[in-house]
């Protein structure tokens, strides 16, 4: 076997899994209004098993809903009605030989009076969490009782329901950590002052359901291994944590990080490298004998099986990996690696109020939307003008519903906006993307013919069932007095090296991802870089901890920012700028860069509608600066292409999971 410590059985307690291979808790919204577990929730996580996945632990799952609610759609099991809908989960994933675990969580100041219908949050102590702004009440010694046996009773129903065992939270922030930190621990009663006291809280829950479940029902406990807060959690202290857990009888360890205060640090962005977090799963396990679970950007199956074949942690957590694709480790364990479509840590999943979701993989959340495929039987011709993500991800849609598709890329390469981004890790994540849709292409035998473009003639002899226009996007050029001057361009000029800009004093104008790796780019080989940051829809779309972390390593580059300014027009050594007090001021540039993202390019729907009767329009070349929505338009055209098209012809038709 290719991955022989990925895919070897392993234990938590006395629960054998068969492989090392963990879904870890990841909210999803997909609970109904009133917690309920729900058929899309069910779909979501069968998927995943049926890709192979040793052990999935369902998302974090309240133990008091009056208190402790910690989203709008937040899965619930504080009261016996909820059984069944967790039966029926539990049903779901055990036919694949999955086993399923529950996350028990309580936020504590970790949520809003907004959720709570008003009533102010509550923690171990009156200590407020900066991340969320309002203060919390103290619980009363009478009241911690009342959560330890609500996380409990809450392992006991999960029992009842057949699932095989319970994870409590007590990382990022959540209720348990608050008792364990320092920080967030002032406590002069029993549950606080001395480490013994701090550990009390999860201490009584661990040790109440033993008593309550069986010594053979497992518990782990996920930690904040360390909260990269002055004070807070950090390694020394979760070592004495971790042996102190084992003592009382937790059966895993799963070492995470971070708060809501460190938030970056919880959720990475693509800035973080592969396995980063290795080493806080490492330090436990030197202290422990019980299992350890690491987590963070673990993507590729070679490096999964390394960590375990180097003794740095008992099991692999994977959440993202598993949005982006649920077949991670069925095709790990077929050795179709190149088949894998990796996360690349965009962070479309962590957008608030929406679905569980993924920018890669248009599926996720939607399964029971997009159950099936309709295969077709006779020969179908679609042509596909444009091999960016969108035109890619629906040639191997329509692919793998049967038809024939014919790309024409104008480039001599694949993925369009993909390849400009040079920033060198986020690099790595675009080009997982890129190899892996070039991948498809090839096993799919989708007819690619790059440095081609697609005349109406050449069109034609594929008499096409449909043609798809994927032309993708160009830079955006404001409307400036100076636009026109020689030293101005644009950040295709710099990323594809249309221009030579080396030790020049440069002002870039503009915001987002593919600015941060122009700047960077530039600074790099050694010129004077002034970023105006200005607003743009694609620097809307960064998050803030990931512009924060990006901000300051250009700054470390030596990047001059400048916030808050208007571009008034350019001149030929300058740019000319307004603050918000009005007052101009010149930024003296021998060359100025525009970085502001993408319009539409669109140039051949016109002419294709007058010889074409199926024409469509997808990507950038209708909605332009998302991979999101590029993928997504490519993938929802391709699948309901049939309902769509002017023309329905006739057909046998067969289905076909996806």
């Amino acid at each position: 076997m290719k991955y022989s410590h990925l895919f070897e059985k392993g234990n938590i307690g006395k629960l054998t899994l068969k492989n090392r291979i963990i879904m870890p808790a990841m909210g999803t919204n997909l609970a109904g209004a009133n917690g309920e577990v729900t058929d899309h929730q069910i779909a979501y996580y069968e998927e995943r098993a049926k890709g192979g996945t040793g052990l999935i632990i369902v998302e974090y799952t309240s133990i008091d809903y009056m208190l402790g609610k910690a989203a709008a759609n937040q899965l619930r099991i504080d009261e016996d009605r909820f059984i069944p809908g967790i039966h029926r989960l539990a049903n779901a994933l055990h036919k694949y030989g999955t086993k399923i675990f529950v996350q028990l969580q309580h936020p504590g100041r970790e949520t809003t009076s907004s959720l709570l219908e008003g009533r102010q949050i509550v923690a171990p102590s009156a200590v407020t969490c900066a991340a969320i702004g309002e203060e919390p009440r103290e619980l009363t010694n009478a009241e911690v009782k009342e959560i330890v046996n609500k996380f409990v009773m809450g392992a006991a129903r999960c029992q009842r329901a057949g699932i095989d065992g319970v994870e409590l939270h007590g990382a990022h922030g959540y209720l348990i950590n608050q008792f364990l930190s320092p920080n967030t621990n002032l406590r002069t009663d029993e549950y606080g002052g001395s480490f013994e006291n701090r550990m009390r809280f999860v201490e009584e829950i661990v040790r109440g359901i033993k008593e309550k479940c069986g010594e053979d029902f497992p518990v782990s406990i996920r930690l904040s291994v360390d909260e990269f807060e002055e004070g807070g959690m950090d390694i020394p202290l979760s070592k004495e944590v971790s042996r102190y857990l084992e003592k009382i009888g937790t059966d895993a360890l799963h070492a995470s990080c971070g708060n809501y205060n460190s938030m970056e640090k919880m959720i990475e962005s693509m800035l973080y490298e592969q396995g980063w977090r290795v080493y806080l799963a490492e330090a436990i396990k030197k202290e422990v004998n019980i299992p350890v679970i690491t987590v963070g950007v673990i993507r590729e199956p070679e490096f999964a099986d390394k960590i375990l074949a180097d003794g740095k942690a008992d099991f692999i957590a994977m959440g993202r990996s598993h949005l982006a694709d649920p077949e991670w480790a069925k095709k790990a364990f077929e050795g179709r690696d190149k088949e894998i479509r990796k996360c690349i840590c965009c962070l479309q999943c962590t957008r608030a109020g929406a679905n569980v979701n993924c920018a890669i993989n248009v599926r996720t959340g939607r399964e029971l939307e997009f159950k099936e495929f309709k295969q077709i039987n006779e020969k179908r011709n679609v042509a596909i003008v444009g091999g960016g993500p969108g035109g890619m991800e629906a040639a191997r849609v329509l692919s793998l519903k049967g038809y024939h598709v014919t790309i024409f890329e104008k480039d001599d390469k694949l993925a369009g906006q993909l390849n400009l981004v040079t920033a060198p890790l986020a690099k790595e994540k675009m080009n997982w993307m890129i190899q892996y849709h070039s991948n498809e292409m090839e096993r799919l035998h989708v007819d690619v013919h790059l440095n081609t473009e697609a005349s109406v003639e050449m069109v034609k002899t594929l008499n096409p069932y449909a043609v798809i226009l994927a032309t993708g996007a160009k830079p955006i050029i404001p409307d400036l007095e100076g636009n026109h001057l020689s030293n101005v361009c644009d950040y295709e000029d710099v990323l594809l090296q249309r221009k030579s800009l080396i030790n020049q004093k440069i002002v870039v104008i503009g915001s987002g991802m593919v600015c941060y790796s122009v700047v960077s780019q530039l600074a790099r080989q050694g010129n004077d870089v002034t970023l105006v940051e200005v607003p743009t829809e694609t620097g809307n779309k960064v998050t803030p901890h990931t512009r924060m972390t990006i901000v300051n390593r250009l700054k470390k580059a030596k990047v001059e920012i400048i916030e808050g300014c208007q571009i008034t027009k350019l001149l030929p050594n300058a740019v000319v700028v307004k603050d918000q007090l009005g007052e101009h001021s010149e930024v003296m540039a021998d060359h100025v860069v525009f970085s502001m993202g993408t319009q539409s390019y669109n140039p051949l729907e016109e002419l294709y509608r007058d010889h074409f009767e199926n024409v469509f329009v997808i990507g950038d070349a209708i909605n332009p600066g998302s991979i999101t929505n590029a993928i997504k338009d490519g993938f929802e055209k391709a699948f309901v292409i049939e309902s769509i098209v002017t023309k329905k012809e006739a057909s046998d038709e067969r289905l076909v999971t996806v």
